[in-house]
């Protein structure tokens, strides 16, 4: 579980971004962060996994405390911690499998990384989680050589290989389009159910956010002025996120959902594998 205490921040201009935020994750649960922009949703998540210093309040995972941690300590608990990027964050001259393995360099040492030489079992779950993403074949091709949403695909594979304990999302459809990103956030939502795994996802879609969380959080001026269920979200709430508007054309899509992600990729015949330790 994630647990956030009366968690403050206030940057050295003087602006407050969060205002003693409290909230707790358990483990499953797919919670949509919303908001304007500004109200900060980012700079939440990147307190969380220390990106951002907090300025007060405590957070904790799993009942160890986050804040406070240095040096060896802190990448010991960023290996637990997954996050997804809203421009990818790939390596782009690197090859989708390069990218993916990347996910283990906490856990091997630097000789290792650099010279590719990633455990076998490191290896295997990469292919697996490649095909899972609707990669399968395309480990040999390079990151620059991918469209928007494979991209993101890739960036789902990679901090899931870390086989993190919580994952941590920042706005992963707002570079697609509608249809890629309904097959992204339904992708996250069944990895997250498959392994009983926590996330946040900074969400600007309120539709998405509706249709592919479990639960939502509102931010407005750093401080939470809604929690509850997608159901919940009615337009008189969502006027206290946002501030006045006609929110009548905003309605969930019933039934609308695709069969599947994409059409099956084709497995290629498999290059020479990466080399692995024994």
């Amino acid at each position: 579980m994630l647990k956030l205490e009366k968690v403050t921040k206030t940057y050295k201009t003087g602006d407050l971004a969060l205002n003693a935020v409290s909230l707790e994750v358990p483990a499953g649960q797919v919670v949509g962060l919303i908001g304007p922009s500004g109200a900060g949703k980012s700079t939440l998540i990147r307190c969380i996994n220390r990106l951002v210093e907090p300025t007060s309040g405590e957070i904790s995972l799993a009942g160890e405390s986050l804040t406070g941690l240095k040096g060896s300590d802190l990448r010991r608990v960023r290996r637990r911690i997954g996050m997804i990027f809203q421009e990818y964050a790939l390596v782009e001259r690197l090859t989708v499998m390069e990218n993916v393995l990347s996910g283990r360099l906490g856990y091997v040492s630097y000789w290792r990384s650099l010279l590719r030489r990633y455990p076998a079992a490191d290896v295997q779950q990469a292919f697996a989680l490649l095909e899972r993403v609707g990669l399968a074949g395309r480990h040999d091709k390079r990151a620059d050589e991918l469209s928007g949403g494979q991209r993101q695909r890739v960036g789902i594979a990679r901090a899931l290989e870390q086989n993190p304990e919580l994952l941590l999302v920042d706005e992963p459809t707002a570079s697609l389009d509608p249809k890629t990103s309904r097959q992204i956030m339904r992708l996250i939502q069944g990895m997250c159910r498959e392994r009983g795994l926590p996330a946040i996802i900074n969400i600007h879609d309120v539709m998405l956010a509706r249709n592919f969380a479990d639960r939502l959080i509102g931010l407005r001026a750093g401080e939470v002025v809604f929690d509850g269920p997608p159901d919940a979200l009615t337009d008189e709430v969502l006027t206290t996120i946002y501030g006045a508007e006609d929110w009548t054309q905003l309605n969930p899509e019933e039934g609308a959902e695709e069969a599947a992600d994409e059409p099956a990729v084709r497995p290629q015949a498999p290059r020479e594998q990466m080399v692995a330790a024994t």
